[in-house]
C-alpha cells in the first residue's frame, strides 16, 4: 500500500509539473524549487524528486546535483534536432498507420481533427497547440508498432511543448496540413500519407527555428540558475 501511495503522489506530482512545463507556465530556464513545489502540490521530497528524475529523462529538467534544478533551456538546436527526429519518425508512423489503422481509430483521429479545427476557429492558441499534440500522437499509436511508439514516447512532451512556444505559426495552415494528412491515411495511401507526413513537419522548421531564437538562451548555465531562488515566468 505505501509503494503505491507513493507511486501515485509521484505521478501526481510529475503530472503537474509536466504540464506547466508544456504549456509555458515554467518557461525555459525557469528555477524549480524543490520546498516549494512539495508546498504546492502537497507531497514528500521523496516521490518530488522522483518526478523530477523522470522529468530529466524526457528532457524537460536539467538537475544540477546537490544544488537544484531548472526547466530545460531549449535551444535552437535542441528545436533543430527534435525536427531532424520527428522528419524521419513521424513520416514512418504516417506510413504504418495508413496501412494498419482500423475504423475505430479513424474515426478517433477525424474527431480529434474536428477538435484542432474548432480550436483554431476560435483562434484559442493553447487549446490548438494541445489538439495538434494530440493528433500526432494519435498517428504514432495507430501505427501499431510498439518499437516505433517507444522511441517516440520520451519526444511527445517536447513535442507539445514545441507545440506551445510555436503557438504563434499559422493554425489555419497547420491545420490544412492535418487535413491533408488525414486524408491519406483514410484512404490507406501510405506513400501519400507518408510525403504529406514529411512535407508538414518539413513546413514547420524554418518558422519554427526563427520563433525559438526569440525566446531560446544557449548562454544559461544549470549551475548559476540553480543559485537563486527567483522563478522565471512563462513566456510571451
Amino acid at each position: 500500500m505505501q509503494l503505491e501511495e507513493r507511486k501515485s503522489l509521484r505521478e501526481i506530482a510529475y503530472d503537474a509539473i509536466r504540464t506547466r512545463i508544456v504549456d509555458l507556465t515554467l518557461a525555459p530556464g525557469s528555477r524549480l524549487v524543490e520546498r516549494d513545489l512539495a508546498t504546492e502540490l502537497e507531497v514528500s521530497r521523496i516521490p518530488l524528486r522522483e518526478a523530477m528524475q523522470q522529468l530529466q529523462q524526457d528532457g524537460l529538467v536539467v538537475l544540477v546535483p546537490r544544488q537544484g534544478a531548472i526547466v530545460s533551456p531549449f535551444t535552437v538546436d535542441d528545436v533543430r534536432d527534435l525536427f531532424d527526429v520527428r522528419e524521419s519518425l513521424e513520416v514512418l508512423a504516417a506510413r504504418l498507420a495508413a496501412e494498419r489503422a482500423d475504423p475505430d481509430a479513424l474515426a478517433a483521429l477525424a474527431a480529434q481533427l474536428d477538435a484542432a479545427r474548432a480550436a483554431t476557429a476560435a483562434d484559442d492558441k493553447p487549446a490548438i497547440a494541445a489538439a495538434n499534440a494530440k493528433f500526432h500522437s494519435m498517428i504514432v499509436e495507430m501505427s501499431a508498432n510498439p518499437l516505433l511508439e517507444s522511441l517516440l514516447r520520451p519526444l511527445e512532451a517536447r513535442v507539445q511543448w514545441l507545440f506551445h512556444l510555436t503557438k504563434d505559426r499559422d493554425p489555419g495552415q497547420q491545420c490544412l496540413e492535418h487535413e491533408h494528412l488525414y486524408a491519406a491515411i483514410a484512404d490507406r495511401d501510405p506513400e501519400r500519407a507518408a510525403a504529406s507526413a514529411f512535407s508538414h513537419v518539413h513546413s514547420g522548421r524554418d518558422m519554427s527555428l526563427k520563433l525559438a531564437a526569440t525566446w531560446s538562451d544557449d548562454g544559461i548555465d544549470p549551475i548559476a540558475a540553480t543559485k537563486g531562488r527567483r522563478r522565471g515566468r512563462a513566456v510571451g
